[in-house]
């Protein structure tokens, strides 16, 4: 009974690690092929990481992000089933969901991701200490890190024959240009609505937050958490004594 146990528990873990591979599908059975694969899975990470800090965050302008890329996905759907033009290799992935590949909706969801966080870093968050250049350099790092990620899934893609070049770059260039707009559309429309949004009672009763007029909100939280911590620490020292 226990062998038989034992059967049925590992012939369930290949049957789900044979169905995760054919969902990454790898083209080529190579370690290049596999790790492009799992790469190509950075979407789905940034859908998550984006849910957990609308969770633990709640702001405004986090929330309006995660609409764009949204919109950006509606927008990819409605002009694939408008130019309806096939992927390259359809016979080797059963397991795809749509049937059109033009534009890429990878490339362009990850190039809306890297050009509107682009457009973020440098537009909407400004320098409010001493060190500019140590600022500078984090900023341009961390820009050039996502235009490598966004290019290597939109390498990946051609790769593991889910599209042409074509409907790459494609992708690439939809995702660029709805970035700016939606980011155009962010900060000259919805940011002067967000005050108003925030003083709502339901945004009241779910705490969330407008951190607009505050130019960098990493640096800000930072000093305004170090100040309580020692302002507490103080405090508990002056009850000890």
């Amino acid at each position: 009974m226990v062998a038989t146990d034992s059967s049925n528990l590992s012939s369930l873990k290949t049957s789900s690690t044979e169905l995760l591979l054919s969902q990454l599908s790898s083209a080529a059975s190579d370690f290049s092929g596999q790790l492009l694969a799992y790469l190509s899975l950075g979407p789905i990470f940034i859908i998550v990481g984006f849910v957990t800090l609308i969770i633990f965050k709640r702001e405004l302008h986090t929330i309006s992000f995660l609409g764009g890329l949204a919109f950006n996905e509606g927008v990819n759907w409605l002009i694939k089933n408008v130019i309806r033009e096939p992927r390259p290799c359809e016979e080797a992935h059963s397991t795809v969901t749509t049937k059109y590949g033009m534009p890429s909706s990878h490339s362009q969801f990850m190039w809306f991701f890297s050009v509107y966080s682009f457009l973020f870093l440098y537009l909407r968050m400004h320098q409010t200490n001493n060190a500019r250049f140590l600022d500078l350099l984090w900023r341009h790092v961390l820009s050039i890190c996502l235009v490598t990620v966004a290019l290597l899934v939109s390498y990946s893609r051609v790769y593991l024959l889910y599209h042409t070049w074509s409907q790459v770059l494609y992708g690439g260039v939809a995702g660029s240009v709805m970035a700016i707009a939606w980011f155009a559309f962010t900060q000259e429309i919805l940011t002067p609505l967000f005050p108003r949004i925030a003083a709502w009672p339901i945004s009241e009763f779910f705490l969330i937050r407008d951190t607009s007029l505050i130019p960098n909100i990493l640096w800000f939280e930072y000093t305004v958490t170090r100040a309580e911590a020692r302002n507490r620490q103080r405090k508990l020292g002056t009850k000890l004594q």
